[in-house]
């Protein structure tokens, strides 16, 4: 029998989840899959670590099934899995742990109530991820469950790369640059040792560039400086997301266009970005698919964007040493990674061409005096190795 713990992963409309079993020091996934289009067309699967389907459920089109009718099924299903092994936790992905939250923690009642408070600072995804630590907490009371923040890997960055030029008041009050894809980068720096020691000790931009973009500047594996901020529509553009906006365009679309909150909301939240900009797609594959012009304009400012932030996070570490790609894009792009590094052949970069077309991953030339590299990320086995983490802290005290 060996120990289990489930990782979920929440949005509105999905639930993702990942089963790991404890074979002694490490974590090997066993089965992953989620449940999407919960209340359109619900449709659950789930996969072995070796991609056989282990399991398949579709529901009527215009079925409402719901986070908690969802989870339900999960857990009848994990519960026929785990027929042979023990369930020892629940690992939630939670995005937003503002400042009282800088490390993974035991959920329970008063943890809940707190994290309720942050949901203004990420109205569209913090009540999703706690959706379902409160079901399993009136559920399985004697469950533990953690949650990991994707904000608590930057609390190492400086005060004053989280300040905003706002009266103090405001940034006492939590007004500030947070950061996200912490998770992520976490995973990247706990690896990128095995790839490049001098990379890992040294001055590192990290790409997480998925539906979702950010960079992460770490020196010696610790996050100094995010293109993320206050909230996850900050910096670079996205699948549908902004990305960095002069604050005045906001006032005068409520200004000269009527607009109210929730319509600017929606504009920069989900019909920008890739898919604002091309007016065909926010998925990249399909834009470089494409000969449209407007394809090719939308590829050419997110390139152009990380071309900037590329060198402001380079001015933040006084140098750089090696660059990581992550991610979808990131990690299955050849073609934005070749014109990444093309653009920051000013910083000593030099792309083998080959390397890059297989993947990697290390994909820069010999003689490039930065080091590049092509890196799957694992937000899941991060979530996971912090929740057995936890509760075998909570164990010892008890």
């Amino acid at each position: 029998m060996a120990d289990a713990i489930v990782v979920l992963n929440a949005g509105s409309s999905s639930i993702k989840f990942s089963l790991f079993l404890a074979r002694g020091a490490e974590l090997a996934l066993d089965v992953r899959g989620q449940i999407e289009g919960l209340y359109t067309a619900p449709r659950f699967v789930a996969k072995g670590r070796d991609g056989a389907q282990r399991s398949e459920k579709s529901w009527p089109p215009g079925t409402k099934l719901g986070h908690d009718a969802a989870l339900r099924h999960l857990l009848d299903f994990l519960q026929t899995e785990l027929a042979d092994d023990r369930l020892v936790g629940v690992g939630h992905r939670v995005v937003h742990g503002a400042l009282d939250f800088r490390e993974p923690v035991r959920m329970d009642a008063a943890a809940i109530a707190q994290l309720e408070k942050l949901v203004p600072l990420a109205p569209l995804h913090q009540p999703h991820n706690l959706a379902p630590i409160r079901a399993l907490l009136a559920a399985a009371p004697e469950l533990p469950q953690v949650a990991c923040f994707d904000t608590s890997f930057h609390r190492t960055n400086p005060e004053i790369a989280q300040r905003f030029a706002l009266p103090a008041e405001l940034h006492e009050a939590g007004v500030r640059r947070y950061g996200f894809h912490g998770l992520s980068y976490e995973y990247i720096a706990s690896v990128l040792p095995q790839y490049d020691a001098e990379a890992a000790s040294g001055r590192t931009v990290a790409l997480h560039l998925g539906n979702g973009a950010s960079m992460c500047a770490l020196a010696g594996g610790r996050s100094v400086a995010s293109t993320m901020g206050f909230t996850a529509v900050d910096g670079l553009p996205m699948g549908t997301r902004t990305g960095a906006l002069d604050p005045g365009v906001i006032l005068y679309l409520m200004d000269e266009r009527g607009m109210d909150a929730r319509a600017v909301e929606r504009l920069i939240y989900n019909e920008s970005g890739l898919l604002g900009v091309s007016g065909i797609s926010s998925d990249m594959r399909t834009l470089l698919g494409s000969d449209d012009p407007r394809a090719q304009l939308a590829i050419d400012l997110y390139c152009y964007r990380i071309r900037r932030e590329l060198g402001s996070l380079a001015a933040a570490l006084g140098g750089l040493d090696a660059i990581v790609f992550t991610a979808g894009i990131g990690e299955n792009s050849p073609a934005i990674r070749a014109r990444v590094c093309r653009d920051a052949a000013w910083l000593g970069v030099e792309l083998d061409a080959a390397a890059n077309a297989q993947g990697g991953p290390r994909i820069s030339a010999a003689g490039s005096r930065v080091a590049v590299w092509s890196i799957p990320t694992n937000e899941e086995l991060m979530i996971a190795r912090h929740t057995r983490r936890v509760i075998g802290k909570a164990g010892a005290r008890g």
